[in-house]
């Protein structure tokens, strides 16, 4: 799904974006939800960027990626935590683009996205290019969602991917 979102561009570079599990909802300018084999999941685009809240038998997970004031969490490189009974993976890269390379990768992007069932784009105000997009899926038990956030002013897109998947006891291993 491709939407514009009625807001101002509020992200002003890669580096203001910051990192945070287990977060309240935060009002989202748009939303989609899935139900991917048994997981209810809820792709939301904020503002400042996206929050993900996952809830399945096994509990619930709240994943932000955002503009966050007074926030002290930088983007990390990658994160690997427990969360209840879950693994829960996160990565996150920085692409430098020229403005040709940004265009067609951007372009790319968002025709990928809009036209996936289990996937939410944004594109906002003033740019084609500056925009927030999300695809979800489910593989082999495991929840996992990627994410673009573009900021064409400086040329970056910022790529993350997550996975939720239940920790195996040590027994079974």
């Amino acid at each position: 799904m491709l939407t514009t979102l009625n807001t101002a561009y509020t992200d002003t570079s890669a580096t203001d974006l910051a990192w945070t599990l287990g977060r309240e909802p935060l009002p989202a300018l748009a939303t989609l939800n899935l139900e991917l084999a048994g997981a209810k999941l809820q792709l939301r685009l904020l503002g400042a960027s996206h929050q993900v809240l996952l809830e399945e038998d096994h509990g619930s997970c709240s994943e932000t990626v955002a503009c966050i004031p007074g926030s002290s969490t930088p983007l990390p490189l990658g994160v690997a935590k427990r969360v209840g009974d879950w693994e829960y993976e996160f990565a996150a890269r920085v692409e430098n683009l020229t403005p040709g390379q940004f265009a067609g990768r951007a372009q790319e992007l968002l025709a990928l996205v809009a036209d996936h069932p289990n996937g939410l784009a944004g594109v906002f105000p003033g740019s084609p290019h500056a925009f927030t997009a999300m695809l979800a899926q489910r593989h082999e038990g495991q929840v996992q969602w990627r994410t673009w956030h573009a900021y064409p002013q400086d040329g970056q897109l910022v790529a993350t991917r997550s996975r939720v998947g239940v920790r195996m006891p040590a027994a079974a291993l």
